[in-house]
């Protein structure tokens, strides 16, 4: 039997009726997505994956706001942020009601969609699992660069091509990791077709150079990252500076300290970028993962 805890967002969008909350709990083994949705056929929809921790989704103002955002950019009608916020609540309740308190780190899963092809009217759920376990990443990963295939500016000179949206289209994205596991490496670090790092697949790269930190600039089709900007607000405690910019390649090989982090796997020091090699501070990136994980908003 499945562990997961599943919902159905019954008004994805508008608002419910009264006393309708527009969230029901579903049967995770119990069929849910019809063959003929758009996520289904054209990948045509947005998500957000929340971090749960001690109970607490971390994160989960902007990850709403960013689901809204990316649903802006699909052109989606606007998402009931109130309904969905409160279905995460209850998901993670629910989830930790039937299970009890659990050593392992938790994730929230939400996934909207335009619907059921011709009805007009969106799909939603969410889900409630266990994570994977990324204690080992998070002592280290091996890296490499691959080009996307794009300018770094392609967000303003093609924002049909939906750049910095979440979707559901992530076939790109596990081909690029299928590739760096051909490599030798763990993860990829994607480059624009004009020598710009961008992010990662599922991440945002983080870089620390003479005393200050940065990463790419978000203009240039780059997810803003909600891990990211909990990343900046620890550094900028312990007194450093902390800036976005447009980074090159090799102002990213030109770095002391590289990271990437993400919502659930947090912050994964870079040991080695392509061939080169690179020193990881344990003792600040374990201060680094201790204040993400503590983050309870």
């Amino acid at each position: 039997m499945t562990r997961a805890t599943l919902l159905t967002i019954t008004t994805p969008t508008g608002t419910p009726e009264a006393g309708d909350p527009g969230y029901v709990v579903a049967d995770f083994d119990a069929p849910q997505v019809r063959i003929t949705d758009l996520s289904v056929t054209r990948g045509d929809g947005v998500f957000e994956t929340v971090a749960v921790i001690n109970g607490h989704p971390q994160a989960l103002e902007p990850h709403l706001a960013r689901l809204a955002h990316s649903a802006e950019l699909l052109d989606l009608p606007v998402p009931a942020v109130d309904v969905w916020r409160e279905a995460v609540q209850a998901g993670v309740a629910d989830f930790l009601t039937r299970h009890g308190a659990v050593d392992a780190e938790l994730f929230a899963k939400l996934i909207y969609t335009r619907g059921v092809e011709g009805s007009g009217f969106p799909s939603g759920w969410l889900f409630v699992d266990v994570g994977e376990d990324f204690s080992q990443a998070r002592l280290g990963i091996r890296v490499v660069t691959l080009d996307r295939g794009l300018r770094h500016d392609v967000a303003e000179t093609s924002p049909w091509l939906l750049a910095g949206a979440k979707t559901l289209s992530y076939a790109v994205n596990r081909a690029a990791q299928r590739e760096a596991v051909r490599r030798g490496a763990d993860d990829v670090l994607f480059v624009s077709s004009d020598g710009f790092a961008l992010e990662g697949p599922t991440s945002n790269v983080v870089t620390l150079t003479d005393g200050v930190v940065r990463t790419p600039n978000t203009d240039q089709g780059i997810l803003a990252g909600t891990t990211q900007a909990a990343v900046f607000d620890f550094f900028q405690a312990r007194g450093l500076r902390t800036e976005f910019a447009p980074l090159t390649l090799n102002d990213v090989q030109a770095a002391d300290a590289i990271w990437l982090v993400s919502s659930v796997r947090q912050a994964a020091p870079v040991t080695h970028l392509d061939d080169r090699e690179y020193p990881v501070d344990a003792a600040l990136t374990a201060d680094l993962n201790t204040y993400l994980l503590a983050r309870t908003e």
